[in-house]
């Protein structure tokens, strides 16, 4: 694979979070919207973070922190996402709060309160109770959503949870699918597809990362992905800005820093994957298509972008260095 310059990429990027600026520190996640949304700016911050056009004037971060905190209720500690349009997905207030404390995080800021409304979930068996009581097999956003963004929310709203994380990842540890490398063991059954569960195991992935501790069966992980990138078709897949692609890239980059298992397999395919994936940057209409204009589907294609270029030393050239977010803390 010959070395490609994305800065054209980034700065079509800059542009777009640029047109969805409703005040400083303050943007809507849609661009037909015209109103703040919690997505629409903490994504800008997380976007900007990645691209290196993070705001550095004290008035435009302090703008960012207090549109952000503004949005949190004062009683739960959680913060909620309230599109006017019923037809548009809303996430769960679990991943809201996790999303909007990460970004508040990349100014060296917190949430105004704790994560209160969670706390209860500090008690081991109470935390047990609530993963083991998601639909793992069909529904993998309650999982993926509200079981990883649980971790993050009480740790980055500020929760004792000294005892809480020791916990958690010890459940992740025996839950751990020895058979695929994903989350939740015994889970994959086929009655939704392998995408679905490597995305799931993404959110509690990369909270491992943060906590700086390993996956169990980083080589059957690494099967998995290439599995399904080999064998199990996805629709447009390389071919949008979303999560999907992103997820995909960082189980397998790293799961590869954890063994050399199919090490060269690994590299060619995801040297295969970027370059179909960067005809998609290069093509696309930026004014137009629609998950560009969506700046929280934006910033999982940007995420994918940052992964590649981190594992891929030299192929994609960009003139600042892309910095995922999830190398300083959890959650996306």
């Amino acid at each position: 694979m010959k070395s490609i310059n994305i800065s054209p990429i980034i700065d079509h990027i800059a542009e777009v979070v640029h047109n969805h600026q409703l005040a400083p520190g303050t943007y809507k996640r849609f661009l037909e919207d015209d109103f703040p949304n919690p997505y629409g700016c903490a994504d800008a911050a997380n976007i900007l973070y990645t691209i290196g056009r993070f705001p550095r004037a004290s008035h435009e971060r302090t703008a960012f922190i207090q549109v952000l905190q503004q949005m949190q209720d004062q009683d739960s500690g959680l913060f909620r996402e309230k599109p006017s349009d019923p037809t548009k997905f809303v996430h769960d207030p679990i991943h809201t709060t996790a999303h909007c404390m990460a970004a508040l995080e990349l100014f060296d800021s917190a949430p105004l309160y704790p994560a209160k409304a969670l706390e209860p979930y500090l008690n081991p068996q109470t935390m047990a109770d609530f993963l083991e009581s998601f639909d793992w097999r069909r529904m993998p956003g309650h999982p993926a959503h509200k079981g990883a963004g649980l971790y993050v929310a009480l740790n980055l709203g500020g929760s004792d949870c000294r005892e809480f994380n020791k916990n958690y990842f010890k459940w992740l540890w025996e839950n751990a699918d020895p058979d695929t490398g994903l989350w939740r063991r015994g889970c994959q059954d086929g009655q939704i597809s392998l995408w679905h569960h490597m995305g799931m195991t993404f959110h509690f992935l990369f909270n491992l990362e943060y906590a700086h501790l390993p996956l169990r069966y980083p080589d059957k992980l690494i099967d998995s992905c290439l599995y399904m990138y080999h064998h199990v078709p996805m629709e447009n897949f390389a071919k949008e800005s979303r999560f999907l692609e992103g997820d995909w890239v960082y189980c397998l980059s790293r799961a590869m820093q954890q063994t050399s298992h199919r090490f060269d397999e690994v590299m060619t395919c995801l040297e295969e994957f970027a370059q179909q994936y960067i005809t998609y940057w290069q093509n696309v209409d930026y004014a137009t298509d629609r998950n560009i204009n969506d700046l929280h589907e934006l910033f999982g294609g940007v995420c994918a972008l940052a992964e590649l270029q981190r594992v891929l030393r030299g192929k994609l050239y960009s003139d600042i260095p892309l910095k995922l977010v999830l190398d300083r803390r959890p959650f996306i």
